[in-house]
């Protein structure tokens, strides 16, 4: 327990955001599907949306916190190409299709299979939904993965924050929960509601989904 306190202690000093980390991969994935209008749900101050940005032609993000919505509306104030709604996903415009969606750390705070179903309806035929999300560690396997990761995080805070940091930064204050579903869940309701997705356990407590409507017709 000592050696937890202390690793949670360096780690608060040394902060660094496992959901960035996965940015570059993640707009990779989507600029590989030849997306152009895309939706970011959960956009938090648009570190994501600003990748995507470079990759497609106009990014939709979705923030329900008001204080990081607005510094996510006053950081791409002057690009017409991306929109910054103050909203969950429920706050979405139902009626517009999406070539690719993108969300990070988002599917845990909703329903998951509800939400799995009604992301396959934003997406326009062919397009491409890309997750990186967090679950609820269960068993031995999830043992055995958290192990590399607890060992690389100090590691990773040293690189990417090498000085001793006296609060978080701003694109990791959002609100957080913790994950409900453990990733047999997630893979168990990705089999009904999006046939066919790639599902991967990652490093740093994640795991990801990628997953490509049907071509021709609207999912």
């Amino acid at each position: 327990m000592a050696l937890l306190s202390h690793l949670h202690r360096f780690n608060q000093r040394h902060p660094w955001s496992h959901n960035d980390h996965y940015g570059r991969w993640i707009a990779d994935r989507v600029a590989a599907s030849g997306a152009r209008h895309v939706l970011d749900v959960g956009c938090g101050t648009g570190n994501l949306a600003s990748l995507l940005r470079r990759r497609a032609a106009t990014v939709t993000g979705l923030e329900p916190d008001p204080g990081t919505a607005r510094a996510a509306a006053e950081r791409f104030a002057g690009d017409p190409a991306v929109t910054v709604v103050e909203a969950g996903f429920d706050g979405r415009d139902p009626q517009r299709r999406y070539d690719a969606v993108t969300l990070v750390a988002v599917l845990h705070h909703l329903p998951l299979t509800a939400t799995l179903r009604e992301l396959r309806g934003c997406l326009a035929p062919g397009g491409r939904l890309v997750i990186v999300g967090c679950y609820r560690e269960s068993g031995p396997v999830d043992l055995l993965a958290t192990l590399p990761a607890a060992l690389l995080n100090p590691l990773m805070g040293l690189i990417r924050h090498p000085a001793r940091a006296d609060a978080l930064p701003p694109h990791m204050t959002a609100p957080t929960a913790d994950p409900r579903e453990t990733l047999g869940d997630i893979r168990a309701a990705a089999a009904r509601e999006l046939p066919g997705a790639r599902i991967r356990r990652r490093l740093f407590w994640r795991y990801s989904l990628v997953y490509d409507a049907p071509a021709g017709r609207t999912p």
